[in-house]
C-alpha cells in the first residue's frame, strides 16, 4: 500500500512534469532521438524520381512492370533511465535534494518517451544494482517508475556507475537511449568509468545528466565547519573564515568537474550538468536544442 503522502509527490511530479513535457518539450524529444534503424512498410510502383536502387526485383518479374520496396524509420525506441541513489544524493543546500531533482527529470523524459509510444526501464543502483524495472509502455508503468525513484530505501551507500553501466549493456541487448541521472562521485577509478562510458556509448545512445549542488564548488566563510561524507561517513573539520582554504576547496571542485566534462567529451558522450538552485527544464531545454542543431548539420 502506498502511504498517502507519497501518493501526493508522485501525483504532483506527474502534475508538474506532464505540463513541461506539454509545454517546453513538445516535439522536441521526436526529433532529437531517433529510431533504431528502418523498416519494411510496402511494395509499390516505380515512379519516375524513386532511386533504382530500392527496386524489388522479385515483384518486378512477377508482375511486369517495376516496383520498388519503401521503407520507413523504425520509431520505436527504448528509453533506461539510470538512477543514482547512493547516499549522496540525499543532499541540497538550495531548494530541491538531489534524489528529488532525479525523480523530476526522470518523470520529464519518461513521459516524453510514452507520448512517443516509447518504452521505459530504469535501473537504479549504488555500488550495487538496487532495482531493475524493465522497459514498458504506458501510463501505469511510468508512474511506477517515478514512484519508485520517489521511495526506494537503497541497501548500498557509495557509488559504483561503471557497475550500472555493464549491468545495461546486459539487460539490454538492443541500442537504446540511456541517461545516467548522477552526481557522479563514483568509487571507482576515472580510468576505469571512462573505458565503462565509451564502450556503453558505442552500443547505446548515451547522455550523462550531473547533479550538482553550489556548497560542492564554492564554500562560505562561516568559521569552523564539521564536513562529514555521505557515502564513507569520513569527517573533516575545515576553518572556512581562512581564505586559503576556502580557495582552495574552490580549486579541488573546479578541477573535479573539468576532469569529468573532459572525460564525457573524449569519449563523445552528450553531458547535462544540473544544479539544485537552477531551474533545471531550462537546462534540459537548451541540450534538447543543441542536439537539434547538431542532428540537422549532420
Amino acid at each position: 500500500m502506498i502511504p498517502k503522502e507519497l501518493f501526493q509527490k508522485v501525483r504532483r511530479i506527474e502534475i508538474t512534469t506532464s505540463r513541461l513535457v506539454s509545454d517546453v518539450f513538445a516535439g522536441a524529444y521526436h526529433s532529437v532521438f531517433k529510431g533504431s534503424g528502418m523498416e519494411f512498410d510496402e511494395v509499390r510502383e516505380y515512379q519516375p524520381g524513386d532511386d533504382i536502387r530500392a527496386i524489388d526485383w522479385n515483384v518486378t518479374a512477377r508482375t511486369g512492370r517495376p516496383h520498388i520496396k519503401k521503407y520507413i524509420e523504425e520509431r520505436e525506441l527504448t528509453v533506461m533511465l539510470l538512477v543514482d541513489v547512493s547516499a549522496s544524493c540525499q543532499f541540497a543546500t538550495v531548494n530541491n535534494l538531489k534524489s528529488k531533482l532525479a525523480a523530476e527529470i526522470a518523470a520529464i523524459l519518461a513521459f516524453s518517451a510514452i507520448r512517443n509510444n516509447d518504452k521505459v526501464g530504469l535501473i537504479m543502483f549504488t555500488d550495487q544494482i538496487e532495482k531493475f524495472i524493465p522497459p514498458r509502455k504506458g501510463l501505469r508503468h511510468v508512474l511506477r517508475v517515478i514512484r519508485e525513484v520517489l521511495y526506494f530505501d537503497p541497501e548500498g551507500r557509495h557509488t559504483d556507475i561503471a557497475l550500472s553501466l555493464d549491468y545495461l549493456n546486459r539487460v539490454t541487448p538492443r541500442k537504446s537511449v540511456s541517461f545516467v541521472i548522477s552526481d557522479f562521485f563514483e568509487k571507482g577509478s576515472l580510468e576505469n568509468l571512462k573505458k565503462k562510458l565509451s564502450v556503453s556509448n558505442k552500443r547505446h545512445d548515451l547522455v550523462a545528466i550531473t547533479l550538482n549542488d553550489p556548497l560542492e564548488a564554492d564554500l562560505p566563510n562561516c568559521g569552523l565547519v564539521e564536513l562529514k561524507d555521505a557515502e564513507t561517513g569520513e569527517l573533516c573539520v575545515l576553518d572556512t573564515n581562512n581564505l586559503k582554504v576556502r580557495r582552495q576547496y574552490g580549486e579541488n571542485a573546479q578541477k573535479r568537474m573539468k576532469e569529468r566534462s573532459d572525460l564525457f567529451t573524449s569519449i563523445g558522450v552528450d553531458h547535462v550538468d544540473i544544479s539544485t538552485d537552477k531551474p533545471y527544464a531550462q537546462e534540459l531545454v537548451k541540450f534538447f536544442l543543441k542536439r537539434q542543431k547538431r542532428s540537422r548539420s549532420s
